[in-house]
């Protein structure tokens, strides 16, 4: 069982007087849990999950929208004027509509049309407008509508442009990382994905300063039909993410759809429940673990499963 659930503490949040906590000082600092999905064929191994769906939004992205907002605020980027817009696959899109709310600023959210059920309710939830694209394209095609509705209007927006917004990887640079380097410090390889790239490029940068020899690998999803939330980064018309530092890999693995799937039913089975992309994750850390087969391995949980039971994972 899940004895030792938080391996050793993360990062405090700064001291706060009761009653004056607000919604951004519970971003981050999330617990880290021992998995034993592959202690029966590694024994020797260890596998460690960071439980991202603990934020409050419920998925990673709270760590880089809370950042790139409120640093947009203090630089007087996102005045009162302005209405946040961005391109989402979802979660970052529940991120922008809760912290909207939360600051009493309008957001306009880009989504690919494939987007979650439960996706889409939460945002509007928050009062945030969404526009959706066509799901046929992917990802890239709300990409390319939210930068011309801000090249046709950009008085009217704050362009939070997550794939390119220094904030995003600083985000995990800051964060996330040093509270794996405290939670697990004896790590020797880091698995993570590409969406934005701002969470494998932080957590990278990170690493390779204080711990350069840590295996850094990055899940390459199948084309079609993909992982929700990853790039496949395969073919040459890709737009890829201005943050993603590519320098930073040592190693690529592919991952099939159906092998995410797998790996999110057998997490749900351990009382882990996340998404496809945690999936996707799982499914290279087998085969690393194949290959060397007494690697401490630490990777994210980035979001919740309750996100995809219109999208039929669970069925």
């Amino acid at each position: 069982m899940h004895d030792n659930f938080t391996r050793s503490p993360a990062p405090t949040k700064r001291s706060v007087p009761l009653g004056s906590l607000s919604i951004f000082d519970l971003v981050g600092a999330t617990p880290m849990a021992p998995l034993q999905l592959f202690r029966q064929d590694f024994p020797k191994a260890s596998v460690t999950v960071k439980l991202e769906y603990f934020n409050p939004s419920g998925s990673l992205k709270d760590r880089p929208v809370s950042r790139i907002l409120l640093k947009a605020l203090e630089n007087g980027e996102l005045t009162d004027d302005k209405i946040i817009l961005d391109s989402s696959s979802g979660n970052a899109g529940i991120a922008y509509a809760l912290f909207g709310a939360v600051l009493e600023k309008k957001v306009e959210l880009v989504i690919p049309g494939n987007a979650s059920a439960e996706r889409l309710g939460r945002i509007r939830a928050h009062g945030a407008e969404v526009i959706l694209t066509d799901p046929l394209e992917g990802y890239d095609d709300a990409i390319r509508e939210a930068r011309l509705r801000y090249q046709e209007n950009p008085d009217k927006y704050f362009f939070a442009d997550q794939y390119g917004n220094e904030n995003n990887w600083l985000a995990h640079y800051h964060s996330t990382a040093e509270e794996i380097l405290i939670q697990e410090p004896g790590l020797t390889h880091f698995v993570g994905g590409v969406g934005t790239g701002g969470s494998l490029t932080g957590i990278s940068r990170k690493l390779n300063e204080r711990k350069p020899e840590v295996t850094i690998v990055c899940v390459r999803p199948e084309r079609f039909p993909g992982v929700e939330g990853l790039k496949p980064l395969g073919d040459s018309d890709d737009i890829i993410p201005a943050i993603f530092d590519e320098t930073l890999i040592d190693r690529f693995v592919d991952v099939r759809a159906e092998q995410a799937r797998q790996y999110a039913h057998a997490l749900a089975r351990e009382g882990f429940f996340a998404g496809t992309s945690s999936g996707a994750y799982l499914a290279a850390v087998r085969q690393i673990l194949e290959g060397e087969s007494e690697a401490r391995v630490v990777t994210l949980l980035n979001d919740s499963g309750e996100r995809y039971f219109s999208a039929g994972l669970w069925d």
